[in-house]
């Protein structure tokens, strides 16, 4: 046997699964197309969210701090699946990877230590920070 047939027999299964996918795919939205009503109404192309009727504008400007959010959000949600990771290979890491995940841990409160002091973790308003000061409180 070849090596081009040898090739071919081992990609006809990967290349049976992406005809099936594509096959699949284009029944769907062929079927979808074909078989769906078709209709014009006034509202037909309006937004429905839950039997009301939407009002104002839908590009509201959301502060950085929500974006910030979901940023620290991703940092240490990914913290938590290497970690998990490690702790499953903890015995055949043995002390090297223990003092590796010490370190990721030590680099990851360096991080969060620095954001708390520079203030990114703090939500109130520049207002809001003026505002305890001159009352004395320190929240």
């Amino acid at each position: 046997m070849n090596i081009e047939a040898t090739l071919v027999s081992d990609l006809l299964p990967l290349i049976v699964y992406f005809g099936a996918v594509l096959a699949v795919t284009g029944v769907m939205l062929g079927g979808a197309y074909f078989l769906g009503q078709r209709h014009s109404a006034k509202a037909a192309n309006e937004p429905f969210e839950s039997g009301i009727v939407p009002a104002g504008d839908v590009h509201i400007r959301f502060s950085i701090q929500f974006y910030l959010l979901a940023i620290f959000f991703v940092i240490f949600d990914m913290e938590s699946v290497f970690l998990f990771a490690w702790s499953v290979a903890l015995r055949e890491s043995g002390w090297p990877g223990f003092i590796e995940a010490l370190i990721f841990i030590g680099v990851l409160l360096a991080a969060l230590i620095y954001l708390w002091s520079i203030g990114a973790l703090d939500w109130r308003t520049r207002r809001q920070r003026i505002d305890a000061q001159k009352s004395g409180r320190r929240e």
